[in-house]
């Protein structure tokens, strides 16, 4: 049975000018089989009209998007031609809408009511651009619809689509069908070229999952590099690593990794990958004697903090750590201008090498103090910590741990330009420096405004308590009468004091002279003092508030008025701590928790246990040359 639409579109004009009046025409022709007495077949052809186009054609498309198939039921039973036809652009039928809709179980139910009404064949139909609807289903990731169509029609599980070009599995890698994907990759063969593109695919989208277990089925295919002659590796070792698969069976633990990291499958990859190229003479000459890809295999991690990924290298290579670029600088260096805290700290695991790492300058004689004293990277300094004063409140951690580690000798040297790590600092922060001042000196205004106001308010309420007082002893009228008049003046106290405190607090932060170091921990726990102080002001404002309150209307029988503005009287206070907790968290980082991230819970080398590595030991043994050849035969 063929089926085709074809539109012609006629523009009628008035001629006088009223109105102009377009109309279309769609012709929907077919042939249907039919049973004749005399000569068994005959084939029977019909045009439609654009009206009877709009209410078939068009609503049962909506119908099979939302999985409606009562509906859609009863105008395929009034025109059974249309279970076949393509009701919309593109040679579209009602099973590639069907099935290229992701949705629930609606839609699995409609593509098996639909799919008793075809044949086999009618499977295997295509769209415009050569796609089936079981491809269709494979991108949209309904399994469930293509264990229908596979189980009606085994063969339609190798029908490519795109021209011919890609099998479904490689529809579903391509969106990133986990689940879709693992299933069709073992029931479809493939050639060297397809398998080759399902697990480069597999690495650009994620699914390390199926990468690893193609790379496992198919050791013998070379899958180093893609088309542009970009190593796998460099691939892994320049993305996210985020795997779109986090599912327990797409997680493997056959590969031990890193015992102090989570296990992975993306570093279990990486580890595959890289014993391979270590076993392969060839692969291992290409890498070691080309400089480029060795500093891509290298570097690249380092700029987007892939630890995992270094920690896989190095340990089966330790050799490497003495790797320098075309500017001499190490990873260590790397480290320390991305501000990556976790690579550095492989500085502390490599023993007396450190003293000669750290002693290194590159080609503009810069030290590993003059790279901290450079400033991070803007991507990175977002991505550590917003804010100018936190910034630079970071930048002074990072350029004093460095320090720390520096020969004495070396702290004050000169670079190319003259200049010292410290003069490097002062010019490289002299903007954020300023940018963190105005800031602070803003924020300490402010508050302090606030605090002034609050301070005037509760004073005011200390002199004029509620109820007045005795005109006679000159004693508060509700001095003893009721507990609340204790609470109302200790709040009161309370709030006058942490108000006149935080006043006093904000007053030191204007004064201060913002200097480098003061951003380092004067400043900042000034603020969070400041702010603490400028919280429990408001807060015993409000208590003292409501406490008035319920002094006032004490005697009354109610107690309603006064519940009820205690409650709302919390609001502020709720209010203020909300918006403040992401300012204090920062300053908390900035000061405190970033301090932590130099002593590190995890090693980057590792050994596994009753895994002894010769040819790893044998790398370590060999005398040690920077221009990243071997001397080891």
């Amino acid at each position: 049975m063929a089926q085709s639409i074809s539109y012609d579109e006629e523009a009628t004009n008035n001629a006088t000018g009223h109105a102009a009046t377009n109309s279309m025409a769609q012709s929907i022709s077919y042939d249907e089989e039919a049973t004749n007495n005399a000569t068994g077949h005959a084939n029977m052809n019909r045009e439609a009209t654009m009206d009877e186009y709009l209410n078939k054609c068009v609503p049962l498309y909506k119908h099979a998007l939302q999985g409606n198939w009562e509906e859609a039921k009863a105008i395929i039973v009034q025109d059974p031609w249309l279970k076949k036809a393509a009701i919309a652009k593109g040679s579209t039928t009602v099973l590639h809408v069907a099935a290229g809709a992701r949705g629930d179980k609606n839609h699995v139910h409609f593509v098996k009511q639909l799919m008793g009404k075809l044949s086999e064949d009618d499977l295997l139909s295509t769209d415009d651009n050569g796609n089936t609807a079981f491809c269709l289903a494979a991108a949209a990731g309904n399994e469930q619809v293509l264990r229908l169509m596979a189980a009606q029609n085994p063969e339609v599980v190798n029908v490519k689509g795109a021209g011919k070009t890609f099998p479904p599995v490689q529809f579903a890698a391509l969106q990133g069908r986990c689940d879709v994907a693992s299933y069709l990759y073992g029931s479809t063969p493939l050639n060297v070229i397809e398998l080759k593109r399902l697990f480069l695919t597999c690495i650009n989208t994620g699914l390390y999952g199926l990468a690893l277990k193609i790379l496992e089925d198919r050791s013998d295919f070379d899958f180093d590099k893609d088309e542009n002659g970009e190593s796998v590796l460099h691939l892994l070792a320049k993305s996210h690593l985020d795997s779109c698969c986090q599912s327990p069976q797409h997680q493997s633990s056959i590969i031990k990794i890193n015992p102090g990291m989570k296990q992975q499958v993306v570093f279990q990859l990486v580890k595959k990958l890289w014993s391979k190229i270590l076993n392969e003479e060839s692969s291992m000459r290409e890498i070691f004697e080309t400089p480029r890809v060795l500093f891509q295999l290298l570097f690249a991690p380092v700029e987007v903090g892939n630890f995992g990924f270094l920690s896989e290298i190095l340990s089966a290579y330790p050799d490497l750590i003495w790797t320098t670029d075309e500017t001499n600088q190490t990873i260590i260096h790397k480290a320390v201008m991305h501000r990556h805290a976790s690579i550095f700290n492989l500085i502390h695991e490599i023993g007396p090498t450190k003293d000669i790492i750290v002693t290194m300058i590159d080609t503009q004689r810069n030290t590993l103090l003059h790279l901290a004293a450079k400033r991070a990277p803007p991507q990175r300094q977002l991505e550590l910590v917003p804010g100018a004063a936190f910034q630079m409140c970071l930048e002074l951690v990072w350029f004093k741990e460095v320090k720390k580690i520096m020969p004495p000798s070396f702290i004050n040297s000169e670079n190319s330009d003259g200049k010292t790590a410290s003069e490097l600092f002062s010019e490289e922060h002299k903007e954020l420096r300023k940018d963190a001042e105005s800031w602070m000196k803003s924020t300490a205004e402010n508050c302090m405004l606030i605090a002034t106001v609050i301070a005037t308010g509760v004073f005011a309420a200390a002199i004029t308590v509620p109820g007045g007082v005795d005109d006679k002893g000159g004693k508060p009228n509700y001095l003893g009468k009721t507990s609340w008049f204790l609470v109302f003046v200790i709040s009161d106290a309370t709030a006058f004091i942490s108000s006149a405190a935080s006043i006093l607090i904000f007053l030191s932060i204007l004064l201060s002279r913002f200097t480098e170091n003061d951003f380092y921990k004067s400043l900042p726990l000034k603020l969070m003092c400041g702010l603490v102080a400028l919280f429990c002001s408001i807060t015993s404002m409000m208590v003292a508030f409501a406490s008035a309150f319920f002094i006032t209307y004490h005697h009354y029988a109610s107690h309603l008025v006064p519940i009820l503005v205690s409650i709302f009287a919390s609001l502020p206070a709720i209010l203020f701590l909300i918006l403040q907790i992401p300012l204090w968290l920062e300053i908390i980082y900035s000061t405190i928790c970033c301090k932590k991230l130099f002593k590190p819970s995890k090693k980057m080398l590792y050994v596994l246990e009753n895994n002894c590595c010769i040819s790893s030991l044998k790398k370590m043994l060999c005398p040690v040359r920077h221009d990243n050849q071997q001397n080891c035969s």
